[in-house]
């Protein structure tokens, strides 16, 4: 036991010297309106200790209130990001749909112009194979179509309806390697017969060497044949090329209609006779 006492005499001591220094403080403390000498010293001694309490208090509510902060933030910023994406998809469809207007409103002044009755049709499918260029629109037989029948867009020249079901029909595209559309250059009234090439080009064939053709004429149907009444926009001429030999000139055309791009077209109610 003295052993134990030796060895640990310093600890005992101090914790005792503790002990008795509380005691004697919490004697003082009766007198309330004077602090001793002691008490003074006891609160030097302790008033680091209490500072350093109070400042890890304060941090740790400060990061704990930091931390609820940002987890707001973050909740708001969800919220906002939500919000942003939600206008976006309205403005997208607002614009989808003046976009839609205008190209509907361009297809009703055509239609006004035209004396033949027509039926408006959206496209709803297409076959890009490397031997057809055809367009599915939403009209039939039931709206009165017939296989023969001109199809034509704001712009111009679309095609040729050659298939007909009960609420569908297939259109052959002027690009077609098929397609054969009587044709007349706009300013110098030259001739010819507009014949897809695949792709998105097409030629004037059959326009003699002697013609006046030139780049940036505009080509538009003849109205020879019945098909397509005469002065719709067929296309525009990209290239001429007369050679040495041959009695006819080879001559590009690009269509006034961006068929990739195609979306409502016009079936004009009349087949040749």
């Amino acid at each position: 036991m003295l052993d134990l006492i030796k060895k640990y005499r310093v600890f005992l001591l101090t914790g005792a010297a503790l002990l008795a220094a509380l005691a004697f403080y919490s004697l003082s403390l009766r007198d309330k309106e004077h602090a001793s000498g002691f008490e003074r010293v006891v609160l030097n001694v302790f008033s680091p200790v209490h500072n350093v309490g109070a400042g890890v208090g304060d941090f740790f509510s400060t990061v704990w209130n930091d931390y609820i902060d940002l987890v707001d933030v973050r909740t708001e910023n969800k919220q906002l990001r939500e919000a942003v994406k939600t206008l976006n998809s309205r403005v997208i469809e607002n614009r989808e749909a003046v976009r839609e207007n205008e190209r509907l409103r361009m297809l009703l002044d055509l239609k006004a112009i035209q004396r033949a009755p027509s039926v408006a049709a959206m496209v709803i499918g297409e076959d890009s194979s490397p031997w057809f260029k055809t367009l599915v629109i939403n009209r039939g037989s039931v709206d009165g179509l017939q296989e023969g029948m001109p199809v034509v867009a704001a712009n111009g020249v679309v095609g040729q309806v050659v298939k007909v079901a009960a609420g569908s029909s297939r259109v052959l595209l002027l690009t077609d390697n098929a397609s054969g559309i009587a044709s007349v250059v706009q300013r110098s009234r030259a001739r010819g017969v507009v014949k897809g090439k695949g792709g998105s080009l097409c030629s004037l064939e059959f326009s003699l060497r002697d013609e006046d053709v030139k780049v940036g004429d505009v080509v538009v149907t003849s109205g020879i044949g019945g098909i397509f009444p005469k002065g719709l926009v067929v296309g525009e001429v990209t290239m001429v090329k007369k050679g040495e030999y041959g009695i006819f000139q080879t001559i590009n055309v690009r269509p006034a209609v961006n068929m990739a791009k195609l979306e409502e077209v016009l079936v004009l109610l009349q087949k040749a006779p």
